[in-house]
């Protein structure tokens, strides 16, 4: 990448999310939210957690984006009989008579991890391990993961009889947590005109890995001031019932808060969100922007909350006010 400096990188980046997002729409029919926060969490180096009902396009916009952006794309499909060396790969014994390892499906640059809670924890473990240390290990030997590497995992939010949700850990190995809504009526008149008329869309792809990676690291550089790093981690530390910080709706309607890692991807995302809307740095207002998807999975409401029928997002508003 040759930019003479930075602040060249940062209005090059800011150049590509508007043809990113012009690429998308071409598939993907509104989701601008959904879009914009897929996208913070692959240029933030994180992985993304999506909520949603089905039918609501989860594989086909992880698909597109995949297209876009020139990556190798695979999607798992977890179930209850899964088992780790399904998705890591698995030692055979080839003609030789030597062990060689075959990859798994993991071994690709976007991940689409669908229905994550069908599947046993030991499987969820083992995907979990990969998004932490972007490697795997199989019979002693450690594997590197393909870089740049992202997962998507999707949940849906009805029928829970038989799953395995994830424990509240391995939900803070995400950065974001962002949920699907079902499109509004004119969306849903397009997305049917679209998809109902045999017309087949050509993506061109904007973006390669390298660039990819290049700007993982430059949105690392984007500095921030005290005061916007401070008003983070205070937002965090709210959400934490009975502490020096503690709003007194966390202390009345949160069994637990978020941990430090909030605190980070808080930061991380407000950089992306302020690189990408061509701004050289976050404020407030960036860190706004991102909230939501940081705080609303690692936020664990009380017995009070839910019989009461208060929302994380209502919690989270008030923690903004």
């Amino acid at each position: 990448m040759n930019f003479s400096s930075d602040v060249e990188a940062l209005d090059a980046l800011a150049v590509k999310y508007q043809s990113l997002k012009g690429e998308i729409a071409k598939v993907i029919i509104g989701q601008d939210a959904v879009v914009k926060n897929v996208l913070i969490s692959i240029f933030s180096k994180g992985h993304c957690l999506l909520v949603g009902v089905p039918g609501l396009a989860k594989t086909l916009l992880v698909n597109t984006i995949s297209k876009v952006l020139g990556l190798n794309y695979s999607r798992i499909q977890f179930t209850p009989d899964l088992m780790p060396s399904d998705i890591i790969g698995t030692e055979i014994l080839d003609e030789t008579r030597n062990f060689r390892f075959v990859k798994g499906p993991l071994f690709a640059n976007i991940i689409l991890a669908d229905e994550i809670n069908r599947t046993p924890p030991k499987t969820q473990s083992a995907l979990l391990e990969a998004m932490q240390e972007r490697s795997v290990t199989a019979a002693g030997n450690t594997y590197r993961l393909h870089e740049p590497f992202f997962v998507l995992a999707t949940q849906n939010p009805i029928e829970q009889e038989g799953t395995y949700p994830l424990p509240e850990a391995q939900l803070d190995r995400f950065m974001f947590n962002v949920y699907l809504d079902y499109p509004s009526f004119k969306e849903e008149i397009d997305v049917v005109k679209s998809t109902t008329s045999g017309k087949v869309v050509d993506l061109d792809i904007v973006m390669e890995g390298e660039e990819i990676l290049y700007f993982q690291d430059l949105v690392r550089k984007v500095p921030v001031t005290d005061h916007v790093m401070e008003y983070a981690v205070d937002l965090a530390s709210k959400t934490r019932p009975n502490t020096e910080k503690a709003h007194h709706m966390a202390n009345e309607y949160i069994h637990w808060g978020a941990g430090p890692r909030a605190s980070q991807y808080l930061i991380i995302g407000a950089k992306c969100h302020a690189a990408l809307n061509g701004k050289y740095a976050p404020d407030i207002e960036d860190v706004n922007a991102i909230a939501y998807a940081v705080l609303r999975h690692r936020v664990v409401r009380n017995f009070k909350a839910e019989a009461e029928d208060i929302s994380v997002e209502q919690l989270v508003d008030a923690f903004l006010e």
